[in-house]
């Protein structure tokens, strides 16, 4: 799909970030012209091509900029990205009038070729698909749930020691051959510089934190990986000790009056009662739902656990929640959100540019790619056509919905301005002369049409060789 320029929601936006950018830094200029109108530009033609890429944004956006100043704009034209996105971020939540929300933690994957040398963060990741390994990057996401909108708030690039990732690796195989610990190489120091998961998502949170203090945080919601004390606690302790409901492993021990037994043996004896939980506020699914107050002797205190087991599984699921005053019904509903971060990786892969050519080289390359992807999500939550979805308080419009209707008000635009204008004719002639020039064909490797490829035949006087060699 083609545009001429942003259309006006866009240019908006990107104007509300300026402005309060302005006001919480008085000391900084904001975004020149060039600047806004350079973003807008690219949030727009990562809606209309699906990608992070210059090139296409040139052909999208019929040579309004070059493939050379658009590279040269994002690398040297000193925008504050980090600062950028948090106004984003702030931008949605006043103009939505959200006060209050559930945080929710997860990690993502994104697939890179395994010889990649430019790209920034990438690792050996593990395949859940095959069982296998590949190349790629990890990416710890911080998800805003509200009574109206889902939006993303905060991330941050996970990247294993390769030092520790090299011990850990030896160790196991020395272990596997029965040499004692004492004989095999001692566990390296903690490198500063490669944080762990928990202690990224840690980190979110107190930046989501000193960014939007007056946002009231219900609860965090985190799956089985920030299940340990280690998270649990500090996450509770950042927003006035909150929620934190996340999950345990089915063998991990739990005391009860005086006895210590796997946490799925321990329901095993207190079977569950059949219940219809309403997931995510909608519609209602049968479980057998058991719950108690535990003590869980990894975490060292006593959570609240629950059993649960939706119909047709045959495994129980078992998560806990920190705060013990809640009843068993609050949780389970409040943690029936954390399918939603899901949701948002699906329609942010598909639909909002990261999931095709983001090959942006080195730290910034994707951190600042990344946040121009996600400044997409939050500009699509100010269509005009979305606001008045949420002033009615209806059902808001899927992602990929709204980006479709945003091609074609751009390609009706492109038409609204050769039909307007006093040359149509010749208005229309510069059109196709764009176009063509923009989408010119490119010579295929495929075919071998014009190549050498050699004789392809017999040559007579080698037969004689090849009978000799034949007998």
């Amino acid at each position: 799909m083609i545009f001429r320029k942003p259309l006006p929601f866009v240019n908006t936006f990107i104007e509300e970030i300026d402005k309060v950018l302005r006001e919480k830094d008085p000391q900084s200029r904001g975004l020149s012209n060039k600047q806004r109108y350079w973003i807008s530009f690219c949030v727009m033609a990562t809606m209309m091509s699906n990608s992070i890429c210059w090139a296409r944004f040139e052909r999208v956006g019929l040579g309004s900029y070059s493939l050379g100043a658009l590279a040269w704009m994002f690398r040297y034209s000193k925008i504050p990205w980090e600062r950028l996105f948090q106004m984003s971020v702030l931008v949605v939540l006043q103009r939505h009038g959200i006060t209050e929300g559930t945080l929710l933690i997860d990690d993502s994957d994104k697939r890179r070729s395994k010889v990649t040398k430019r790209i920034a963060h990438v690792h050996k990741l593990k395949d859940k698909t095959s069982g296998g390994f590949l190349s790629g990057q990890n990416l710890v996401f911080l998800l805003l749930v509200s009574d109206t909108i889902t939006i993303p708030v905060g991330f941050a690039f996970y990247r294993p020691d390769p030092v520790r990732t090299a011990w850990t690796k030896e160790n196991k195989a020395l272990k596997k051959k029965g040499i004692p610990k004492k004989e095999r190489p001692s566990e390296p120091t903690k490198n500063l510089a490669y944080p762990t998961k928990v202690e990224l998502a840690l980190r979110l949170l107190k930046e989501f934190k000193q960014w939007h203090p007056t946002v009231v945080v219900k609860a965090v919601l985190a799956d089985a990986l920030y299940g340990a004390a280690k998270f649990v606690d500090p996450a509770s302790a950042i927003f006035g000790d909150n929620q934190v409901v996340s999950q345990l492993r089915h063998n991990q021990k739990v005391n009860f009056r005086g006895r210590t037994l796997p946490v799925d043996e321990f329901f095993n004896r207190y079977p569950g009662v059949p219940v219809k939980l309403r997931i995510r506020g909608g519609e209602e699914v049968a479980a057998i739902v058991s719950s108690a107050r535990l003590f869980v002797c990894s975490h060292g205190v006593k959570r609240f656990v629950i059993a649960l087991k939706y119909e047709g599984e045959d495994e129980c699921r078992y998560l806990f929640a920190s705060d013990l005053s809640w009843r068993t019904e609050d949780i389970l509903k409040i943690f029936t959100l954390r399918w939603l971060i899901e949701v948002f990786f699906q329609d942010w892969k598909a639909h909002e540019g990261w999931g095709n050519l983001t090959k942006l080289q080195g730290d910034e390359g994707s951190s600042w790619g990344l946040i121009m992807s996600l400044l997409v999500d939050h500009c699509l939550l100010t269509q005009p056509d979305q606001l008045a979805q949420l002033k009615r308080k209806q059902p808001v419009f899927t992602v990929g919905s709204l980006i479709n209707r945003i091609k074609v008000e751009c390609l009706l635009d492109v038409i609204h301005d050769l039909l307007s204008a006093k040359n149509p004719e010749q208005e229309l002639t510069k059109l196709a002369d764009t176009l063509t020039k923009q989408f010119a064909l490119m010579p295929s490797g495929k075919h071998m049409v014009g190549r050498d490829l050699g004789r392809q035949e017999p040559t007579p006087s080698l037969k004689y060789k090849a009978i000799a060699m034949a007998t």
